[in-house]
């Protein structure tokens, strides 16, 4: 069954609006389904799977409302104004978007760092997530941080300023207040700091089942660090599926890459009820 149109609108906010597309379900409707996008250039290189994602879990009865964060995308503000904190509340909103509109069990869908937020932001959702969802989900808020930073460190490299341009000194100019500009993205040393200081991914296992999709490195085997992450959820409960897929890492490539892989398995999750 084919999907409606996707219906784009402004979500108030605090501060400004909020630009969104809600996928309305095709059928009675099964769930409600809440994407959390990935970090700077991530975003913008992960918008076609995305849409297309959320394109075919309407088609399987599910509502999907794809919303830019503060500072990102059509929303207002911009992205040296974005913080942890008012991200975690755009999710809240869009959260009591969508019950408004289907009253349906959430499912959270977060992707790279997106994936960190989600599972932060669902410690203070109103109602726990029915599901969480998560593509390629990075481990640390502070290991990401750091990998950002080289980009500006490889730009310092091709102007002979590597030694003022390490992680460690970008590091300490952000901790001074300074604001960075960073492959066209300005960082706060607010939003800086709040990456810094996040818990890891072992610390944030939500109280509802996951579905974890990871494109390894080489071969069909999980990388260490997720699986050693997995049994620790697993040892506290968690309802874990983890899902190796053969496909390449759609959010760094510099063109638009469409993956079936990673939509046909995770539409195959939601359409089964193992995600309910």
């Amino acid at each position: 069954m084919n999907a409606a149109p996707a219906e784009p609108f402004f979500l108030d906010g605090a501060p400004g609006r909020r630009f969104c597309l809600f996928h309305p379900p095709a059928g009675t409707c099964r769930g409600a389904v809440l994407y959390v996008p990935p970090f700077a250039e991530e975003m913008n290189r992960s918008r076609r799977m995305a849409a297309l994602q959320a394109r075919a879990l309407a088609a399987h009865g599910y509502g999907v409302l794809q919303l830019d964060l503060y500072g990102s995308g059509d929303s207002d503000g911009d992205f040296g104004d974005a913080r942890w904190e008012i991200w975690k509340d755009d999710l809240a909103r869009g959260a009591a978007w969508l019950d408004a509109r289907l009253g349906q069990p959430l499912t959270l869908w977060g992707l790279r760092l997106g994936a960190l937020l989600a599972l932060d932001a669902a410690r203070m959702l109103a109602r726990p997530p029915r599901c969480v969802l998560l593509w390629q989900p990075v481990s640390k808020g502070s290991a990401y941080l750091t990998q950002f930073l080289r980009l500006r460190t490889a730009g310092a490299l091709l102007d002979g300023a590597a030694a003022q341009e390490g992680s460690g000194s970008l590091r300490a100019a952000l901790q001074a207040g300074d604001t960075l500009e960073i492959a066209g993205y300005d960082l706060a040393p607010q939003l800086a700091a709040a990456l810094d200081g996040l818990d890891p991914l072992e610390a944030l296992a939500p109280p509802c089942p996951v579905h974890w999709f990871e494109a390894p490195a080489a071969g069909t085997a999980l990388p260490a660090g997720a699986a050693r992450i997995g049994a620790a959820w697993r040892e506290r409960g968690v309802d874990l599926h983890h899902y190796a897929l053969p496909a390449p890492p759609f959010w760094t490539t510099p063109e638009i890459t469409v993956s079936r892989e990673w939509i046909d398995a995770t539409s195959n999750v939601l359409r089964s009820g193992d995600g309910a």
